[in-house]
Order: C-alpha cells, then sequence, then structure tokens
C-alpha cells in the first residue's frame, strides 16, 4: 500500500482511471458484437441504425487511449465492410 501521499492520490487516480477505461472498452465491444451479430443475421437496417453508435464509442476509446487509433480505425473499417457485403 502506499505510504506518501502522493501515492496515496496516485493510487485513488489509477482506480477511477481503470473504472473508466474498462467501461469504455466494454461499451465499444459490446456494440461492435452487437452490429456484427445482426450483419450476421441479415438485419441490416438495425445494424446500420447501430453503426453510428458503435463509430462513437470506438472514437471515444481511441481519443482517450483506451485503444489506438489504428485498432479504431480498423475495426470501424471492418464492421463498415461486412454491412457493404
Amino acid at each position: 500500500m502506499p505510504i506518501t501521499k502522493s501515492a496515496k492520490k496516485a493510487l485513488r487516480q489509477n482506480v477511477s482511471r481503470r473504472k473508466q477505461n474498462l467501461k469504455r472498452k466494454e461499451t465499444y465491444k459490446q456494440v461492435v458484437k452487437e452490429v456484427r451479430k445482426l450483419a450476421k443475421n441479415k438485419q441490416k437496417t438495425e445494424a446500420q441504425a447501430l453503426l453510428s453508435k458503435a463509430f462513437q464509442a470506438l472514437d471515444k476509446a481511441a481519443k482517450t487511449n483506451v485503444i489506438k487509433k489504428n485498432k479504431a480505425s480498423r475495426l470501424k473499417s471492418r464492421i463498415s465492410k461486412i454491412l457493404g457485403k
């Protein structure tokens, strides 16, 4: 456990940042999974409606350094490609 005052504060910050990061990560994974599932089940209109939400979640995760921007770009490209077929 931290001893100094600054180390205690750093621990508090790390805990709260971890919660935020995990929440963002779970959000983008859940939305991408849902879009893929809808596309697989031939429900294109529902998937198209959810696509903007997926892009938003991926961009937010990349902006806050939860994932790298190239990974976000790659995932966006792949789900767009799936819906284009």
